[in-house]
């Protein structure tokens, strides 16, 4: 599956600022699109259907499971979490780059469907600090947090899978960093060859 646009994948443990930085990348780089995932956890603060998830039940999900509408999908502290193979093909067949956030499963899921995707992981800087974060945070429960701190570890250890790690000590260097990945990306000559093939093909190098 040799798409014109690119596939980038970033995950982190629970309270490591995933959302945040790619919410704060999606502004500032307006090729970019995030693939809207389908999740049976309820909505937190102001989230909204559609936006930061499609929120559907637990059978409707287990439906879509059968019917092979994901490309991968995950339990994740209890929830079901999944990628829609359609939402994604039709971006990056239509040479739009596509930013998703998932855990690490699906991750090492989508990499093996393409192979050409971008790993991203973003680590805290330290395990305190993540504590501290999920307090702040004030939307889980005691022992919800308590849970994500113990899951944080296993989560962490699989940062050895992905393609490039980004600390999120200092909010704006790990923007800076995020960017700088997708930059780079779009440059390579593999990933320039399947954008633009009439350039190449003009210089005899396709």
């Amino acid at each position: 599956m040799d798409y014109p646009g690119n596939l980038f994948v970033v995950a982190a443990p629970s309270g490591a600022g995933k959302s945040s930085l790619v919410k704060s990348l999606l502004e500032l780089d307006s090729h970019l699109v995030v693939s809207v995932s389908h999740t049976t956890r309820k909505p937190r603060g102001q989230e909204q259907d559609g936006r930061e998830y499609h929120f559907i039940n637990e059978k409707s999900f287990r439906q879509m499971v059968a019917d092979g509408e994901f490309f991968e999908w995950a339990e994740v502290h209890g929830n079901l979490y999944g990628t829609s193979r359609g939402e994604v093909q039709k971006r990056i067949a239509s040479g739009q780059d596509v930013v998703l956030e998932i855990d690490w499963q699906g991750a090492v899921q989508i990499k093996k469907l393409f192979p050409t995707a971008v790993l991203i992981f973003i680590l805290p800087p330290s395990y305190e600090e993540l504590a501290q974060r999920l307090n702040r945070r004030g939307e889980d429960q005691p022992e919800v947090i308590a849970q994500r701190l113990a899951n944080a570890r296993h989560e962490v250890a699989q940062a050895r899978h992905f393609d490039f790690v980004i600390i999120n000590a200092l909010f704006e260097t790990a923007v800076f960093d995020l960017k700088t990945v997708v930059h780079s990306q779009r440059l390579k000559y593999a990933a320039q060859l399947r954008s633009k093939p009439a350039v190449f093909q003009a210089l005899d190098l396709s």
